[in-house]
């Protein structure tokens, strides 16, 4: 009798513990999500943009997500093809099932809703029209690089800053990063947007589109040597320019 009631507590014992093992660590609880379902755009954020973008959009290597400009600046057609398909010239690679990422149109849509719920804010430029957002080509980096010396050089000539000019920094980010980041800055680095007065030389008025297309031009020219070979001859005839870039 012993032994029998000893074998019917253990049987007991063993299917409570089977009954309570969905609640061990590391078991799952109810049903799994399949990554291709998933549209909370924290979740989609936190997996696929935080480690280039930051936690909270901003603070990390890559374009400050989080910046009310940026987001006033780059519309959604812009935003969609750099996540489907990548941003040829940086790190930006492509994230859509079709150019053989992991999401699908609807998981892209709603990383895009969620940034501009998240960080897009109105009246973001209020009395201000901004540059446009696209580089065209055609700037005069002989222009470009006047500019340059009088409205940057002299914040990322000190050791402390991007030194934005260095070939290995050029390597990593294309002209349109480049422009965004003029014309948007980035609040997280402290970094002033196009509008905002400079030191040594600045006139005071905000850059002129022309005037931000020739600066991404001249650092354009410093990140191929070809386009830099004319640099130097364009600073002294203005009236050249600088044609036939990459994909940006």
């Amino acid at each position: 009798m012993r032994t029998r009631a000893a074998a019917t507590l253990t049987a007991l014992v063993f299917a409570a513990l089977l009954a309570g093992c969905d609640g061990a660590p590391g078991y799952p609880k109810g049903e799994s999500v399949p990554p291709s379902q998933v549209t909370d755009f924290h979740a989609l954020y936190a997996t696929n943009c935080q480690a280039c973008h930051g936690a909270n959009g901003e603070g990390g290597p890559a374009i400050d997500l989080a910046n009310p400009e940026y987001q006033a600046l780059v519309d959604d057609a812009s935003l969609k093809k750099w996540i489907s398909g990548g941003m040829p010239g940086t790190q930006m690679p492509a994230f859509a099932q079709s150019a053989g990422g992991m999401l699908t149109d609807q998981q892209i849509g709603a990383i895009i809703t969620g940034m501009r719920s998240e960080w897009r804010k109105p009246g973001t430029f209020p009395g201000l029209t901004p540059p446009p957002y696209a580089q065209p080509d055609g700037g005069n980096a002989g222009h470009g690089q006047q500019l340059y010396q009088t409205r940057c050089a002299s914040c990322h000539q000190n050791p402390a800053r991007q030194q934005v000019t260095s070939p290995i920094y050029l390597s990593l980010v294309s002209d349109q990063v480049l422009r965004s980041i003029i014309i948007a800055g980035r609040p997280d680095i402290h970094q002033p947007d196009w509008s905002h007065d400079t030191p040594a030389g600045a006139t005071g008025q905000p850059l002129a589109a022309q005037d931000v297309t020739d600066i991404v031009t001249y650092l354009y020219s410093l990140r191929n040597s070809s386009a830099a070979a004319g640099t130097s001859a364009l600073a002294a005839h203005p009236s050249g320019d600088s044609r036939g870039r990459n994909e940006r």
